[in-house]
């Protein structure tokens, strides 16, 4: 059966043909019909992550078929019994394990749930990753509530648009930052109040001007020299939840800032097997569907690596599986 082998350096991902072992008890075959790209395949293509060893096939996010069921795999493997935290030999598929840019997949059984019936198949595949992070950073870190002001950083990514789409979902006032003027317009279409420009002098005092308020809840993914003006703007009592790191160190946080409104500054990764059942439960309720950026053909990985590389994606990045 054929995989897409991440086989280093310039040449990218091959296709090759693996041999999978039979499925070990607990374990299940999972035809897959699409998968999709985070940024973390992106990453250990560029050695960003310990432990590679090749070949190794990349992809965290997947959905398709066992036998007549229609499947979506939660990967996340391996979380352990303690919602707040994992466990010490927790993984998240695509790395050590073979992941799902192939047209098949081992993984184990308590992985596997229904795939939400108003998906589509490229709809399904770009939902796990992102759905559980988002889910997790929002409501089970974060405690987001309706009316309340939220802010999401780095609008674009698959985390920030599957924010975007919850906070609207329960009617928050959602607002964006972007070094793109086009997604932010994206963000509004998609049901944000506004947004500003991160690159622009003074930005973070017109988004407070803009939002007529400071921030009840942000959900950030970059940290960076940007993360002490957003303390600055938010309000008592309120929540800032870390998922990512684009940006690097943060620099000049001020404790005072900190402590005297009581802040709750957390991190926040993946998710417990709760945390995406009851994402799941979330989406099927309110029909949410993930925004699709690209769509590209298995046999085309390395043109769609190239997106998440140039960053220019608004949505998820998706591969289309053919079966004969």
């Amino acid at each position: 059966m054929s995989s897409m082998m991440f086989v280093g350096g310039e040449k990218g991902m091959i296709p090759a043909e693996i041999d999978l072992a039979p499925p070990k008890d607990g374990q299940a075959f999972v035809r897959l019909l699409a998968a999709a790209f985070n940024k973390r395949d992106y990453w250990i293509t560029q050695g960003k992550y310990p432990g590679v060893k090749l070949p190794l096939v990349l992809g965290s996010d997947g959905a398709g078929m066992i036998d007549q069921r229609e499947v979506i795999i939660n990967p996340s493997i391996g979380w352990g019994d303690d919602p707040n935290y994992f466990a010490d030999d927790f993984k998240i598929l695509g790395l050590p394990d073979f992941g799902t840019f192939s047209d098949m997949i081992i993984v184990p059984e308590e992985n596997i749930y229904d795939k939400p019936g108003h998906l589509s198949w490229i709809e399904a595949a770009a939902l796990p990753v992102c759905g559980v992070t988002a889910y997790r950073a929002m409501m089970t870190r974060g405690r987001a509530k309706k009316g309340e002001r939220m802010l999401i950083t780095g609008i674009g990514g698959g985390v920030a648009t599957m924010a975007l789409l919850f906070g609207v979902a329960m009617d928050m006032e959602v607002w964006v930052t972007s070094s793109s003027e086009e997604k932010i317009q994206k963000a509004k279409d998609h049901g944000a109040m506004g947004g500003v420009n991160y690159k622009a002098e003074g930005w973070d005092k017109a988004l407070v001007s803009q939002a007529g308020g400071r921030f009840d809840l942000i959900i950030d993914g970059a940290g960076g020299k940007g993360f002490a003006k957003m303390v600055h703007h938010m309000n008592p009592r309120g929540r800032i939840v870390i998922y990512g790191g684009t940006a690097g160190n943060i620099d000049d946080l001020s404790p005072q800032r900190i402590f005297w409104k009581q802040l709750d500054i957390m991190g926040s990764t993946m998710g417990s097997p709760e945390d995406f059942q009851n994402m799941l439960d979330f989406v099927v309720k309110h029909k949410i569907k993930p925004i699709i950026s690209h769509v590209f053909n298995l046999y085309e990985a390395n043109e769609a690596m190239a997106v998440m590389a140039s960053g220019d994606q608004f949505g998820k990045v998706c591969l289309d599986i053919p079966w004969e």
